[in-house]
Parts: structure tokens; C-alpha cells; sequence
């Protein structure tokens, strides 16, 4: 999987080169060029952001830890038809060169197109990722070569719960709290549910590396569950092609989960034939948003005119 994204982070720099050379071949304009002469510089121009970042003190890492929140402002036309207090999404992942804008602007867009509830989005960056998010391993495989250090999730989850949550609780009026990851991220997301339900409410796990330590998570599903009493969850679960110990631990995922609808909500989409592992981000999230949070479009009504083939406008 890491070779293929070698390819094609390297295929993209081809590219990137080739297209250069070609503007450049044509007489397009030179990078110095491209600054702009003294009437481009003068045209007023003020950064889009969208949110605001926060170096977050931390105990647990004895570091300042990035946060990015984007809490968006409900419009006028809003005002009593969206749900307040609004929901909390926390992205693992969630630097702001990692996947936090992505999100956050997938909020930003039901403030125009209203198919679904927005939410404050809380982006918790993941500074030293695989090590940081992955669970302990048991299997002596997975303790060292090119696995060493890994397995510190416990640490970036009291992070997330002791730290990051009491920090948005404070600032912010909140409603239900969700939490998304993908990938390893995702494995975080299954592990969390399992072992700590009551941390949020709502769980997306997007393609998560259930193969990890031998599929240690997915084996223990069915007495992790039965240690909890925690209910009204829900759960949202996806896979793109893997296959593999990935599809395999996931299979013995949802197998623990059937019959346990009292307590939880769960929702699988297979997405085996359209996705890969790098492409089922985007609208895995939207879809799973939609499921939890999702509001019922409004009826078009009667067809106006001019979309009935022949018609004309009334008469005045």
C-alpha cells in the first residue's frame, strides 16, 4: 500500500514538472513573472481561513498539541430550522495539513445546500501518526522492526478525552459528539467504540486496519461488547478493496455486532468495487454524515413552467 502512494505521490511530481516545462515552452509566464509586477501587488486581498488553530497545552504530552475548530455561524435563514446546540465532530488526523479543512468544509457546504445538520468541527492533528494511534500490540510481530514504538493509542485517546474535549466543551455550547478517522485513524475509531463507548456518541470508521496485531480487535469484538452497557450509539463502517486480514477482521467485526441493535446503530456500505484505499475518504464521510445527521429534503412542489416541455408562463 505504501509503494502505491509512493507512485503516485511521484507520478503527481511528474506531472506537476511536465506541465511547467509546457507553460514555460509557450512563453508563459516565469515563477518571478507569476509574483506579479507593482499594479497585480496593489490589488487588495485579504486569507481565506476557514476555523482557527490552537496550540493546546498538554499533559499527557508535555507538548502543545494542534487543534483546529471550525464552528460555523448560522445564517439568518437558519435560525430555528437548524438544531441547536450544535454537534461536535472530532477528526483524528485532524491537522491542518492533514484532513481537518477537508471536513470542515464538508460543514461549511450544509450552510448552502442544507442536507444535513452543520457541526463544529474539531481537528486533532496527529503529530507522530502511527506510533500515536495504534493499539498495543500483543502479537511479537507487531512489537518491533518496522513496528517499533507503535502502539500508544491509550495516550492519544486520554488526549482526545481528558484534554481536547473539556477544551471545546468550555469554549462552545455542544450537542451530541461524533468522532471520524480512516485507515489507521479508523482502527483508532473501532478500538475506541470498543473499549470506551461512552467517549462519543456517534462513531465513522472509514477502511480501518483491522488487520493489526493479527486482527486482535476484531477477535475480542464479542466479549468487548458484552462489557458494556453503553446504548444509543451509533456506528457507521466502510471498506474500499483491501481485502485481505483487513476485509477479514471487518467481517468478524460486523459478525460481533449482529443482534446488538438495542444498544447500537450500525450502518455498512461496501464500497469493494468503487474505491481504493485512497479515494474512499470524501464521500465515505459525506454519506455517513448524511445517515446520522441528515436532513429530509424539501419537497419540490409543483414543476414551474418552464420545466414542463411546450409550456408557457401564466398570464398575468
Amino acid at each position: 500500500m505504501q509503494s502505491i502512494l509512493r507512485r503516485g505521490v511521484m507520478s503527481l511530481a511528474w506531472l506537476v514538472l511536465l506541465l511547467v516545462s509546457a507553460c514555460q515552452d509557450v512563453g508563459g509566464p516565469s515563477a518571478a513573472e507569476a509574483q506579479g509586477g507593482p499594479e497585480v501587488q496593489s490589488i487588495a486581498q485579504t486569507p481565506a481561513a476557514l476555523g482557527t488553530s490552537f496550540q493546546l497545552p498538554s499533559d499527557i504530552y508535555g507538548v502543545p498539541r494542534e487543534i483546529n475548530v471550525y464552528a460555523p455561524e448560522i445564517p439568518e435563514w437558519g435560525q430555528g430550522y437548524f438544531e441547536t446546540p450544535l454537534s461536535v465532530l472530532y477528526v483524528i488526523d485532524g491537522g491542518r495539513d492533514q484532513d481537518f479543512f477537508h471536513i470542515a468544509a464538508l460543514s461549511n457546504l450544509t450552510l448552502i445546500n442544507a442536507e444535513r445538520q452543520p457541526m463544529i468541527v474539531v481537528g486533532v492533528r496527529t503529530h507522530d501518526r502511527r506510533p500515536e494511534i495504534s493499539p498495543k500490540a500483543t502479537d511479537p510481530r507487531y512489537t518491533g522492526g518496522e513496528f517499533e514504538g507503535w502502539g500508544r493509542s491509550h495516550e492519544f485517546r486520554r488526549h482526545l478525552v481528558e484534554e481536547v474535549q473539556p477544551f471545546i466543551e468550555a469554549r462552545y455550547e455542544t450537542g451530541r459528539s461524533a468522532v471520524i478517522g480512516e485507515s489507521l485513524a479508523g482502527l483508532f475509531i473501532v478500538e475506541t467504540f470498543l473499549e470506551m463507548p461512552e467517549a462519543f456518541d456517534d462513531y465513522i470508521s472509514i477502511s480501518p486496519s483491522l488487520w493489526w496485531d493479527d486482527r486482535r480487535l476484531s477477535k475480542a469484538a464479542p466479549a468487548l461488547l458484552d462489557t458494556h452497557e453503553v446504548s444509543d450509539r451509533r456506528l457507521y463502517l466502510t471498506m474500499a478493496d483491501e481485502g485481505g486480514t483487513m476485509r477479514l477482521g471487518l467481517e468478524e467485526l460486523l459478525g460481533a455486532l449482529e443482534g446488538r441493535g438495542e444498544r447500537v446503530d450500525v450502518k455498512f456500505v461496501d464500497r469493494a468495487d468503487d474505491d481504493t484505499h485512497s479515494s474512499i475518504y470524501h464521500h465515505a464521510a459525506r454519506d455517513a454524515l448524511r445517515w446520522m445527521y441528515g436532513i429530509p429534503a424539501e419537497p419540490y412542489g409543483a414543476a414551474p413552467w418552464y420545466l414542463v416541455e411546450g409550456a408557457s408562463p401564466p398570464e398575468p
